[in-house]
């Protein structure tokens, strides 16, 4: 299960986003906003966050404006190593090296496309489970 969420400058990004994961037929929790009327993205990014801390999902995805304030509030919660990605191989590296467990993307910096083709990289790519990768995520936790 994917935790999703999003604020009024992602809200359509997020669609196209839920459209996606279903034709992949991949579950996802929508975690809001419902609407693209102005709201506060850390009420969104928090609950997406602590629904994957929690262990209720496997992963998540966030999208604001550009990405940066929801993945500061997600790095707030215990346990989440959110990356900002604008690329497929930041997406990809961020998997392999930091095990990141979820994926922000700034709907007004990175179009559809791109962000689609990131975020599947970002769901398909396995963690290295190098030694040294490991020792480095213990070093941050």
């Amino acid at each position: 299960m994917i935790a999703l969420g999003c604020d009024h400058g992602g809200y359509q990004l997020m669609q196209e986003m839920k459209a996606h994961l279903e034709e992949r037929g991949l579950e996802y929790k929508d975690f809001g906003t419902y609407s693209d009327a102005s709201c506060d993205y850390p009420e969104y990014a928090k609950a997406a966050a602590n629904a994957v801390a929690s262990g209720e999902c496997e992963k998540g995805i966030v999208i604001c404006g550009t990405g940066i304030g929801v993945s500061i509030t997600a790095n707030k919660i215990k346990g989440i190593r959110c990356a900002l990605c604008g690329d497929c191989f930041s997406a990809q590296a961020t998997r392999e090296h930091n095990d990141a467990n979820m994926l922000a993307l700034g709907a007004r910096v990175t179009g559809p496309g791109l962000a689609l083709k990131i975020a599947d990289i970002f769901l398909d790519t396995p963690f290295s489970d190098e030694e040294r990768h490991i020792r480095r995520i213990g070093m941050i936790e």
